[in-house]
């Protein structure tokens, strides 16, 4: 399928295990699976209406291998907006995104202007290696926004992607789910740049 110039491409990173295709599959799908199926590179669409067009957000689930840093290049080059994954219960997943940041610093240039999201995922794990408080510190370190989710419990995971797009300064977004059309943002919602999911 032939990219369109109106996608906004939406890049999930992370290590292997963190939980970004559970992620991406219970908002895209409303699913959750409990197996564990590595990923190498998927892509999902999803419609959503920017001002008076439709548009498509395209989101990228990457491989959370190292094995391939030219799709991680190329990903990062096409990206518009970044979802950074890590582990509740593993430390080494939240430190494994610093070389991802500082490619995506690299490539992208200034990250202000660039949306991007540091994720601590599995809130619903017992085995808790980190606290909300160390992935809110290195969020303002990297000067990034910062949620904690369950894929599993479906907590947080719209709203995830909801904060993801109002952080997006170029045009006011607004998500349209299930097939329903969405509505045109009021012109309260479009001053204060806040996206709504319909």
């Amino acid at each position: 399928m032939p990219e369109q110039s109106n996608d906004y491409r939406v890049v999930v990173f992370g290590a292997a295990g963190v939980g970004k295709s559970s992620l991406v599959l219970r908002f895209v799908r409303g699913t959750f699976r409990d197996t564990y199926v590595p990923t190498i590179e998927d892509t999902y669409r999803q419609v959503i209406c920017c001002e008076k067009s439709v548009c498509t957000l395209q989101i990228t689930d990457t491989t959370g291998s190292h094995q391939f840093p030219a799709m991680q290049r190329l990903s990062i080059s096409k990206g518009h907006a970044f979802i950074l994954v890590y582990s509740v219960t593993s430390k080494q997943s939240l430190e494994d995104l610093l070389p991802i940041y500082e490619q995506i610093r690299q490539i992208k240039g200034d990250v202000q202007k660039v949306p991007i999201m540091l994720v601590g995922n599995k809130t619903d794990e017992d085995q808790r290696e980190l606290q909300a408080s160390e992935g809110e510190a290195l969020a303002n370190k990297w000067n990034c926004s910062f949620m904690e989710t369950s894929a599993k419990n479906n907590s947080n995971v719209q709203e995830l992607f909801e904060e993801l797009l109002n952080l997006e300064k170029r045009r006011p977004v607004c998500l349209q789910v299930d097939g329903k059309k969405a509505k045109a943002p009021t012109r309260a919602a479009r001053l204060r740049g806040k996206c709504c999911l319909m």
